[in-house]
């Protein structure tokens, strides 16, 4: 009986103190969440929402009529891709119809009137890591418009244990860390609209004390799960 009294008071001491708040220190600044700026060019190779190519993403670069110089590259790490008859180019930094642009004017030497295409296949430049209470955390692709409902989606949704309302995002801005705090569940109600997040963003599923609590408690025993519920629901 001590034990388990012991147990519950520990467990209504944690359950008291909650998850402690973010806030502003001199190497992370917090601002709301409707003031979190979008990072400039620098800060992020993906840029304002353009499609820049990157160091190591997949471009499939296709000639009309000359399949032989249609194919897969791959970007190396100092930003350059080659090709036949082109030679090497400078990609990094470049939209998809600038590099065609490019292999169009190296390839009229060799090709009468080539038309030619760029697309990106695969950004392996520009992603974003989602962390903490999530089912597959990992760094994923960002692409058009991407929101941070559907980043937490792309980690196929928050676990058991996350508090939708404590999830943070952390971005470099302008070469400073900030960071802002999101509700999801208001998000999904409407309250605001979800925000937009980029390349290099960080995003961070709060765990909730309440459930972790209850999760204990149902481990240490049925005793204490009905006194338990009583009291987080007073809280």
């Amino acid at each position: 009986m001590f034990l388990r009294s012991t147990a519950l008071v520990t467990v209504i001491a944690l359950t008291a103190c909650g998850s402690a708040p973010i806030v502003s220190t001199p190497a992370v600044a917090v601002t709301n969440a409707s003031e979190l700026p979008p990072p400039s060019d620098a800060d992020q190779i993906a840029g304002l929402r353009r499609t820049l190519i990157g160091p190591q993403d997949k471009l499939q670069i296709d000639v009309w009529g000359v399949p032989d110089l249609s194919r897969m590259v791959q970007v190396d790490s100092g930003g350059t891709i080659s090709v036949p008859l082109a030679g090497r180019i400078q990609v990094a930094g470049m939209e998809p119809d600038d590099v065609a642009e490019v292999l169009r004017a190296r390839l009229v030497r060799y090709v009468k009137n080539p038309v030619v295409s760029v697309n990106v296949q695969e950004a392996l430049s520009r992603t974003l890591t989602v962390d903490g209470q999530v089912k597959e955390p990992g760094n994923y692709p960002v692409m058009n418009n991407m929101t941070l409902i559907r980043a937490v989606a792309a980690a196929k949704g928050e676990e058991n244990l996350a508090n939708s309302s404590e999830v943070v995002i952390f971005r470099t801005v302008a070469g400073k860390h900030m960071a802002a705090v999101y509700n999801l569940g208001a998000i999904r109600r409407g309250v605001y609209e979800d925000p937009l997040v980029y390349a290099n963003d960080t995003i961070v599923v709060g765990e909730s004390a309440k459930k972790r609590m209850m999760q204990y408690a149902v481990q240490i025993g049925p005793a204490l799960v009905t006194p338990l519920i009583y009291i987080l629901t007073r809280l």
